[in-house]
């Protein structure tokens, strides 16, 4: 059986020309804003390659923008949003790069305010995309599941006691994927869910030893 939609041919509905550089860039945008947590203060936006060349012609500064600020792919405001940053007093900078290692659609965002956060991310097409890295974890957010993301220390069990606390609420885990700098140093975790985890379930993980990040990311529309 083909498990083919009709959002995988015909792609997001959307404002913009491009469904890679704008709706994309709205969802990269807006993935990386509730990994963040909250608006940042300043912004600093590195676009790679194909981005770099034609993004700004195709809306991708303002997509990516507008996703900061928490607006969706549908939203007529998108166009507006580069003034709408520069009035809630965001600093946004743009930086632009050729780089054969990265993907054609790639981009870095630098989120300072309380503290400082680099996501990175491809537009994969037909408004699909990828969070790939996180403060130098890799990961996998394609925004397309309910998403547990944790930064904490490496020890041991950390892994099953998370699993379990969810497991215990009968929400079943998409799929798990773990990075970590070094042995008993920070480590990072995504967890792709069925269903969005309740406030019960992020308490006790946010209570568990040297949690650094707890971020509970709902799936994005389409």
């Amino acid at each position: 059986m083909n498990n083919t939609s009709i959002f995988d041919i015909i792609g997001p509905v959307m404002v913009g020309p491009s469904s890679s550089h704008t709706a994309g860039a709205v969802r990269l945008g807006l993935l990386a804003q509730k990994i963040y947590g909250e608006l940042a203060k300043e912004i600093k936006i590195t676009l790679y390659n194909s981005f770099a060349k034609t993004g700004k012609g195709h809306g991708t500064d303002k997509g990516l923008v507008a996703g900061l600020l928490g607006l969706n792919v549908d939203d007529s405001k998108i166009k507006y949003s580069l003034v709408q940053a520069e009035l809630q007093g965001i600093i946004i900078n743009f930086a632009y790069e050729d780089s054969p290692s990265r993907h054609p659609n790639s981009v870095d965002i630098e989120l300072t305010g309380k503290n400082k956060v680099t996501v990175s991310g491809n537009s994969l097409g037909a408004g699909e995309i990828e969070i790939c890295n996180i403060d130098g974890f890799n990961v996998s957010l394609t925004g397309n599941y309910h998403t547990l993301v944790l930064v904490y220390k490496d020890q041991p069990g950390i892994i099953s006691l998370v699993s379990k606390y969810i497991q215990d609420y009968n929400i079943n885990i998409a799929s798990l994927r773990c990075d970590r700098k070094s042995k008993g140093e920070e480590a990072a975790m995504t967890i792709c869910l069925d269903e969005q985890l309740a406030d019960e379930v992020l308490e006790q993980i946010s209570k568990l030893p040297d949690m650094y990040l707890v971020r509970r990311i709902e799936a994005l529309k389409k």
